[in-house]
């Protein structure tokens, strides 16, 4: 296998923005001909959204939850399409979700976070898409895995499908926190490092997973520059078969994008270009300086190693190590920078550490044999 690499369109090539940003809204799940349509109304009427998405096929934990409504659901989207203009978007989890949404002229498809951890089923979908050139949106999976990210991407991608995008929606995590999928930002940004032309699109309902919390991280998403959002709206969210608390109404979608601020990627200020690339450049230099003190570091982390081994001690020195966390973060924290990312950094010289020393003595042993 080689370097992961996509063969895709510019999202401008195939998805035109009606608003600053892409935006995608429409309910968790399409309950009624009723509700579907005036939900989709009250979203065209802002003149904002792109694509109205709903769930026709809703994957539950449990039996017995609101699993959708399946194929009937789908004559509803066309009509939304009709009288409204709007792009439609559903999610499809096997060949024959994908195979029928196809059959009703569905616009664009998009893959579930609990479909994307499974290679066996996206392979299943991407062979169902083959000769179609319809968009496709692939979600994160639920765990917090780039590579099976990138893998699902390149899948479809290999089917035919260059109108790609990516779709971040959060991870399930072992510690809690606000949200209710942990957002770890530093995934999808290493997603974009490496496919630096993909379309990236936040889905901040299912992050949040509650109203109040929506505004923060859809601002966040755009501080990073990703390409669009996915909002879950509803005609009357309390009453939703679905995911209630994490929807909004037309109404306050509209309001919701207005409170945003949506930031350029660059600026022609002469002035401010000017003092970016001088700041930049004191950072690089802070950034050498960095990298020759981890050189040093490394270089006294060999020779103790060989005097560990010399003395025949062993390589974890857990009191050591508790000593280094407890004294770095305290000083950190007196200069003003948050113990989380010095207890982080600190984590990873260890890990370095006890790996190079562990190289060290393994390869004096056997010297020794």
């Amino acid at each position: 296998m080689g370097d992961p690499y996509l063969d895709i369109l510019p999202l401008h090539d195939w998805l035109a923005p009606r608003w600053k940003k892409l935006l995608i809204a429409g309910p968790c799940g399409a309950e009624s001909p009723d509700q579907v349509i005036q939900t989709a109304r009250g979203i065209a009427a802002s003149g904002k959204a792109s694509v109205f998405r709903a769930g026709v096929w809703k994957p539950r934990t449990r039996p017995g939850a609101f699993e959708g409504k399946g194929e009937e659901a789908l004559g509803w989207l066309q009509q939304v399409k009709k009288e409204t203009g709007l792009l439609t978007t559903v999610e499809v989890a096997n060949a024959q979700h994908t195979e029928l949404a196809l059959k009703y002229g569905v616009d664009i498809l998009w893959i579930g976070a609990r479909t994307t951890v499974n290679p066996f089923t996206v392979q299943e979908i991407a062979d169902a898409l083959s000769g179609t050139d319809i968009p496709v949106l692939v979600k994160n999976p639920v765990n917090p895995d780039l590579h099976l990210w990138i893998g699902a991407l390149e899948r479809i991608n290999r089917a035919g499908i260059k109108k790609l995008a990516a779709i971040h929606r959060g991870f399930s995590t072992a510690i809690p926190t606000q949200y209710r999928n942990a957002p770890l930002w530093e995934i999808p940004i290493g997603l974009k490092s490496q496919f630096p032309q993909l379309p990236v699109i936040c889905d901040p309902s299912h992050i949040a997973g509650k109203r109040e919390l929506l505004h923060d991280a859809a601002q966040r998403a755009l501080d990073l520059h990703f390409d669009g959002l996915m909002i879950e709206t509803h005609i009357h969210p309390d009453k939703a078969l679905s995911d209630a608390q994490q929807q909004i109404t037309p109404a306050q979608l509209e309001k919701f994008l207005d409170e945003l601020v949506v930031r350029e990627a660059v600026s022609d200020d002469r002035q401010f270009t000017h003092m970016l690339q001088t700041l930049r450049e004191v950072i690089d230099e802070i950034d050498d300086d960095l990298l020759r003190a981890l050189s040093r570091r490394m270089e006294i982390v060999e020779q103790i190693g060989e005097f560990k081994h010399e003395h025949n001690v062993t390589i974890l020195q857990i009191d050591r190590w508790l000593e280094i966390l407890s004294t770095r973060t305290a000083t950190g924290e007196k200069l003003g920078i948050d113990k989380d990312i010095v207890a982080e950094l600190c984590q990873l010289l260890h890990k370095a550490s006890i790996r190079r020393q562990t190289e060290i003595m393994k390869g004096l042993q056997e010297k020794s044999k």
